[in-house]
């Protein structure tokens, strides 16, 4: 059973985890793209289409932690360190998607069609966009390396 839930704990990563990576990470320069070019009708269907990819995959998303401590159950890990800095970077991911990276490409969405968005937003909202992507990067080493672990990493 354990190595049935770390199979669909890690695919789920892949599957939900990477295409918002992905995705936000090519928000801000398509956004700066279609506020330069008010009138292009593909750059704002792009920025449209990446922010829906962002919203879609962070709900799958929540079937990565899910799995996560069914896996983390069975291995008899919840209480270790790196299990737990994980769950709480993994956390502040989630915060830092949904309260600063979601709300400002819908803000930059809306925007572009006024043509109000401004090269300020998409710089802070790349910014906020890298802080998310570097906290799933570190629970990614956390959880390949398992510092501490005593489970045969």
């Amino acid at each position: 059973m354990t190595k049935f839930l770390l199979a669909v704990h890690v695919l789920a990563a892949i599957v939900a985890i990477g295409p918002v990576t992905v995705a936000a990470s090519m928000f801000p320069p398509a956004a700066r793209r279609a506020i330069e070019a008010p009138d292009d009708v593909r750059a704002a269907e792009t920025v449209q289409l990446l922010h829906r990819i962002c919203r879609v995959y962070a709900v799958v998303g929540v079937a990565v932690p899910v799995f996560g401590f069914a896996t983390a159950s069975t291995m008899h890990v919840l209480g270790s360190a790196w299990l737990i800095t994980s769950i709480a970077l993994t956390a502040l991911a989630a915060v830092v998607l949904a309260a600063l990276v979601l709300p400002r490409q819908s803000a930059l969405v809306e925007s572009s069609g006024a043509g109000g968005g401004t090269r300020q937003m998409t710089v802070r909202l790349g910014m906020f966009t890298g802080v998310f992507n570097l906290l799933w990067a570190v629970v990614t080493v956390l959880m390949i390396v398992r510092p501490g672990s005593t489970t045969g990493a």
